[in-house]
């Protein structure tokens, strides 16, 4: 659940981040809390920058100039920098949203981070790994992207598809689903199945079954770039309820779902 009181600073690097995704992006950050502050830094006078020009009042996203001090070089990232340690030492945030797959944020991650101010990245899947692993949460852009194509996959289909095959096609839909229950399982990597295992082991520890919520939360202790997006899953409790070794459990609190999970 957000915490509408934890302030979060979003920095984005105008250089490594896409204007298209603005609108997921504020709500991938808005998981975890409320996107007080809004930065976006680059070159305004190079045209690459227009894309982000249309979306900036409407999501009160502030622009900041930064112009290119050499050819082939911005100063972007060190003026990112300088502004992520004021806002830090301004003590008037809980922690910072970087946006970029550039690896030089990676010190400015893990100073945020010792000062114990939560630090969560976006950036595409070729971020380097030091720069995600100094995050506590690192979300690939691509799965943002994601719920945009199913969309328009579903739109053209219903559009091209006749009325009247419609129940036919939704029948052997609901056939093969049924005889395929676990259809995402063989997406997970076994790499990936071994950090399900041991998160499920660090939230239990010595008891039989333990919130799904522990399990997400020890998950990103170990890879701060899980997500079950990248496997086709909506969210966790999808993903461990298509795996054969658990078992999800309802558990409503006050009319809210806290689902469990446990080994069959």
């Amino acid at each position: 659940m957000t915490d509408t009181k934890f302030n979060i600073a979003v920095l984005i690097d105008g250089d490594n981040a896409q204007a298209s995704l603005i609108k997921e992006l504020i709500v991938e950050v808005s998981k975890y809390g409320k996107a007080t502050i809004r930065r976006i830094y680059g070159d305004w006078t190079n045209p690459q920058m227009n894309s982000w020009k249309g979306v900036l009042n409407e999501h009160s996203i502030s622009p900041i100039q930064k112009f290119a001090y050499t050819t082939g070089k911005n100063s972007t990232d060190s003026s990112m920098i300088i502004d992520a340690m004021d806002i830090l030492h301004g003590k008037n945030v809980d922690g910072f949203c970087i946006v970029s797959s550039d690896s030089d944020y990676t010190g400015l991650a893990k100073r945020i981070r010792e000062e114990g101010l939560f630090v969560m990245g976006i950036g595409r899947k070729n971020t380097p790994l030091a720069f995600v692993n100094s995050c506590e949460i690192f979300t690939f852009t691509e799965n943002l992207e994601e719920k945009e194509e199913e969309l328009s996959t579903e739109k053209s289909i219903k559009k091209v598809v006749p009325k009247s095959t419609t129940v036919k096609i939704n029948q052997r839909a609901e056939v093969k689903a049924k005889s395929k229950p676990n259809v995402h399982t063989s997406r997970l990597p076994k790499a990936e199945l071994q950090k399900i295992n041991k998160a499920f082991d660090i939230a239990t520890n010595e008891d039989d079954e333990t919130f799904i919520a522990k399990v997400g939360s020890a998950l990103r202790k170990i890879d701060p770039s899980f997500d079950p997006r990248t496997y086709g899953f909506k969210n966790l409790t999808q993903l461990l309820d298509s795996l054969d070794k658990y078992e999800i459990i309802k558990n409503e609190v006050n009319g809210l779902n806290h689902p469990l999970v446990k080994l069959k």
